[in-house]
């Protein structure tokens, strides 16, 4: 069948593939022919520079086109694509493009400063290419050198590399790792996974999100291999999300909680504003979705567009909830999709046969989407492996349909008193408050119990809740046990930039001399 895009361009010249729609009027918008070219004229840029089929290419920017067409650029030559988080500082930034063993960087004109002041730790990095504006002395400037390259598919050598990604992980406990993951995987556990959910080519797919993390840029590669438009923001705004689903009836997108949240809190009259009954197929995952915040959504958004997946950098899309189960089975994030294997194994190594909350166990998947290794971390990989299957350290349970149960990542875990207690269950309960915008939960350090629960809490705006109030409303909720002892407040939670709570940052206080996963 050869390149997807290719295919499109011939089958569907006309039709838009990329809208980048930025406040103040500023359109601007490739049609699949347009794209090709695109693509294939940064391809012949790039293999002049010495770029070749299993080479690192560090991508850095906000959404845009420029970023769409380095993702399809890599792709073609058979590089691997590594996304860079613009938001990290320069030490973390300088680790991951370091470490990943990149030759060439392309990067926006407006994060090329963060190349200046790395220059020196990134000594493997031979050219940093600048788009979408000026380059600083030392960099190249690429956006000439694209409109005058060469719009015919570039003759790629026979090789077996079929390109390939590297997504660095949040790092919300430690350093962040590389998860190498070949392209293609298996095509019919993909067309499953898509009849599963019933995308259409007619689609019309909107970023919720940075396309350098991996659900919302996998989600728009999946638009563009599908055919679809895809409309992107470059930078999320929760009212100019809605004018843009409004504006092109968008009809999927995929969206951490935060995203979510934000657009759902605006006020009615905002909200009112706007149609949002284009909206067909709302993937929510990054982090969980409390309960209520589905209810929220639900309440201005079709009931049959929300999915739930279960999934990770690592191991792709584990699971899935239907929107038929969304109120039916509160906390679950549904059934194995198409063509995936999951286990739960006990501390002890045994499989988990029974089901209920009190036979738990750690997930480990077997597909053909699991990735393929960690970089340079090989050790890492073995480690999360067994009998076949990964891990990625989460701990479920199955209920008597098979619906399965994430309660928390292993090593989110409290333990104290020598219960095990799940924090990502006590935040759903409390997020039920109709004065908590979201909570934040953890184990802090217990000379009597060895942990004990904390919360911190964020309240909505005007809102006099105090400590007395959350206790008393968990209470009515959870075991005695579950309660958190101790509540802090903050006006923000601290995130990663695609929407994972960052409860190492909010840990530390309370472990600093302690011995403790932070």
């Amino acid at each position: 069948m050869g390149d997807l895009l290719t295919v499109h361009a011939a089958n569907q010249p006309d039709k838009p593939a990329v809208i980048d729609d930025r406040t103040g009027g500023d359109v601007r918008r490739l049609t699949f022919a347009e794209l090709e070219a695109r693509a294939n004229r940064l391809v012949h840029v790039l293999v002049d520079l010495g770029v070749g089929p299993g080479d690192k290419v560090v991508w850095c920017g906000q959404n845009s086109t420029g970023i769409v067409e380095m993702v399809q650029a890599a792709r073609k030559i058979g590089a691997t694509a590594v996304p860079l988080n613009y938001r990290l500082s320069d030490e973390e930034a300088a680790y991951v493009v370091d470490h990943c063993d990149a030759t060439t960087v392309y990067v926006d004109a407006e994060y090329a400063a963060l190349f200046e002041r790395i220059r020196a730790e990134i000594p493997k990095v031979t050219n940093v290419v600048v788009f979408d504006g000026a380059a600083p002395d030392g960099m190249i400037a690429i956006d000439a050198l694209v409109d005058a390259a060469s719009p015919e598919v570039w003759d790629r050598p026979e090789i077996d590399e079929g390109g390939a990604t590297m997504i660095y992980t949040s790092g919300t406990t430690g350093k962040p790792k590389g998860a190498f993951r070949r392209n293609p995987a298996d095509p019919r556990q993909g067309a499953a996974l898509l009849a599963h959910i019933g995308y259409r080519p007619d689609d019309i797919y909107l970023t919720t999100g940075p396309l350098y993390h991996s659900g919302p840029g996998g989600f728009m590669a999946t638009a563009i291999a599908m055919g679809q438009t895809v409309v992107l923001q470059r930078k999320f705004d929760p009212q100019d999300w809605l004018r843009l689903l409004e504006t092109y009836k968008a009809t999927s997108t995929f969206s951490a909680p935060t995203p979510i949240r934000m657009i759902c809190n605006l006020p009615d009259d905002v909200k009112a504003k706007y149609d949002t009954s284009s909206m067909r197929v709302m993937i929510a995952n990054a982090a969980p979705w409390s309960f209520a915040l589905k209810q929220q959504y639900l309440a201005d958004f079709p009931a049959e567009s929300l999915f739930e997946i279960y999934g990770s950098t690592e191991l792709g899309v584990n699971t899935v909830l239907r929107p038929e189960d969304q109120l039916r089975k509160p906390g679950s994030c549904g059934k194995e999709a198409p063509m995936v294997e999951i286990r739960l194994y006990d501390e002890l190594g045994n499989i988990v046969e029974g089901t209920g909350p009190d036979a738990t166990g750690e997930v480990y998947v077997r597909s053909a989407a699991v990735f393929a290794d960690y970089y340079k971390q090989h050790d890492k990989f073995e480690e999360d492996h067994r009998d076949g299957f990964q891990t990625v350290g989460d701990i479920a349970y199955r209920d008597d349909e098979g619906f399965i149960y994430i309660c928390d990542r292993k090593k989110d875990m409290i333990i104290s008193g020598g219960m095990n207690i799940y924090p990502a269950e006590i935040e759903a309960a409390l997020e039920g408050h109709p004065d908590i915008y979201e909570a934040a939960v953890f184990g802090i350090p217990s000379d009597d119990w060895g942990e004990i629960v904390h919360a911190v809490v964020v309240k909505r705006a005007g809102s006099d809740l105090d400590e007395i109030g959350v206790k008393e409303f968990a209470r009515e909720h959870l075991a005695s046990y579950k309660i958190p002892r101790s509540i802090s407040w903050l006006d923000e939670l601290p995130k990663t930039g695609s929407g994972k709570i960052l409860k190492r940052e909010l840990r530390q206080p309370f472990w600093a001399g302690r011995s403790s996963n932070v």
